[in-house]
C-alpha cells in the first residue's frame, strides 16, 4: 500500500511541476504600461513595439503591454497614469506631458521618456548625465533648435520679419525663451502664443494673424502632435507659412516644413532603456540621451498651395521633399 501510495504521489507531482514552473513563468511576464496624449493607431508606439521586437520581447509571450490613450485631452492623463500606478506595472513609457502625469503618480515605478524636451527644466531628471529618481530616456529637443527653426525660416522666406510662437503651457518654457533669443539675433519680432487646450488653437491664429504674423513655429508638445491635422488645417487656413519640430506634421499631414530629430528612431531606442530596467538597471542610473541627427523636410504641395516658392539652396538641404 505504501509503494503505492508512494507511486501516486510521485504521478501528481509530475503532473503538477509542469504547471507550477508555467505558472510561476506566467508571473514573471513583465507588463508595459504605454501612456499617450492621442489616440491609436500611433505611429511611435509602433516605432516602441518594434525596438521591443529586436530585442526579442513578443508582446503576450514574454511581455505584456498595457495601453492608456487620453484621445487628446491631455487633463485625462493623471488619471490614467494613476491606472497604470494600480496595475503595479514595472515600466511606465510616456513621453510629453505624460511623463509629467507619471513622474507625480510615482516616484517608485520606472517611466521612460522616448523624446521630451528639456527634462531638466521640467523637473523631470536632477541633470542628463545622472538623472537620479525613477525617470530616464532620450530628449527629443535641445536649445539650439528655435535658431534653426529661425534661420530656415528666414533663408526660405527672406522677407519674413513677424513670426509666432506657439507654445503649450504644460511644457517647458526654455525652448519659449531660445526661440525669443534667436529672433533678436535675427531681427525678428517675434510673438508668442501660449495654449494650453486645443479649444485655444483658433483664437490662437486668429490672434496671429491680427498681430499682422507672417510665419509661425509650432513648438513640441504631445498635445500638438495629437492634433496636428487641426494646426495644419488652420495654418492653410490662415495661409500661414509654419515650421514645425516632426516630420509626421509635413509627412500624411500637409504641413509646409519640419526640422528635428526622428521621433520614430527616439521610440525605437527607447526600448533599450525598458530592456536595460527590466534586467535589473535602476533609471536614476541611465544617461539620458539626446538626438545626434536632425531631418529637415519640406512639402512643395503646400508652398504651392499658399502660394510660396522654396528657394533652391533651401531645396538642396532637405532630407526629404514631397512634390
Amino acid at each position: 500500500m505504501r509503494l503505492i501510495g508512494l507511486a501516486v504521489v510521485l504521478t501528481v507531482s509530475l503532473v503538477l511541476a509542469p504547471l507550477a514552473v508555467e505558472a510561476q513563468q506566467a508571473a514573471k511576464v513583465p507588463r508595459i504600461g504605454i501612456l499617450r496624449s492621442g489616440s491609436p493607431p500611433d505611429p511611435f508606439v509602433e516605432a516602441l513595439r518594434q525596438g521591443l521586437r529586436e530585442l526579442g520581447y513578443a508582446e503576450g509571450r514574454n511581455i505584456t503591454l498595457e495601453y492608456r490613450w487620453a484621445e487628446g485631452r491631455d487633463e485625462r492623463l493623471a488619471g490614467l497614469a494613476a491606472e497604470l500606478v494600480r496595475l503595479k506595472v514595472d515600466v511606465i513609457v510616456a513621453g510629453g506631458t505624460g511623463a509629467l502625469a507619471a513622474k507625480r503618480a510615482t516616484t517608485t515605478i520606472p517611466i521612460v521618456m522616448p523624446a521630451i524636451a528639456d527634462p531638466v527644466g521640467l523637473g523631470l531628471v536632477a541633470s542628463l548625465a545622472r538623472p537620479g529618481g525613477n525617470v530616464t530616456g532620450l530628449t527629443g529637443q535641445g536649445d539650439e533648435l528655435p535658431g534653426k527653426w529661425m534661420q530656415l525660416l528666414k533663408e526660405a522666406f527672406p522677407r519674413v520679419s513677424r513670426v509666432a510662437v506657439l507654445w503649450d503651457s504644460a511644457t517647458s518654457a526654455e525652448l519659449v525663451r531660445a526661440s525669443e533669443a534667436a529672433a533678436r539675433s535675427l531681427d525678428i519680432r517675434l510673438q508668442t502664443l501660449t495654449v494650453g487646450r486645443p479649444d485655444d488653437f483658433a483664437d490662437a491664429f486668429a490672434e496671429a494673424q491680427k498681430n499682422r504674423t507672417e510665419a509661425m513655429i509650432v513648438l513640441g508638445s504631445s498635445l500638438f502632435y495629437a492634433h496636428r491635422a487641426r494646426l495644419v488645417e488652420l495654418a492653410a487656413k490662415h495661409r500661414l507659412p509654419t515650421m514645425y519640430d516632426q516630420k509626421d506634421f509635413v509627412v500624411g499631414s500637409d504641413g509646409l516644413m519640419s526640422y528635428g530629430a526622428n521621433f520614430h528612431d527616439l521610440f525605437r531606442r527607447g526600448a533599450l532603456y525598458v530592456d536595460k530596467i527590466l534586467k535589473g538597471a535602476k533609471p536614476g542610473d541611465l544617461p539620458i540621451e539626446q538626438p545626434t541627427k536632425f531631418e529637415l523636410v519640406i512639402n512643395l504641395k503646400t508652398a504651392k498651395a499658399l502660394g510660396l516658392t522654396i528657394p533652391p539652396s533651401v531645396l538642396g538641404r532637405a532630407d526629404e521633399v514631397i512634390q
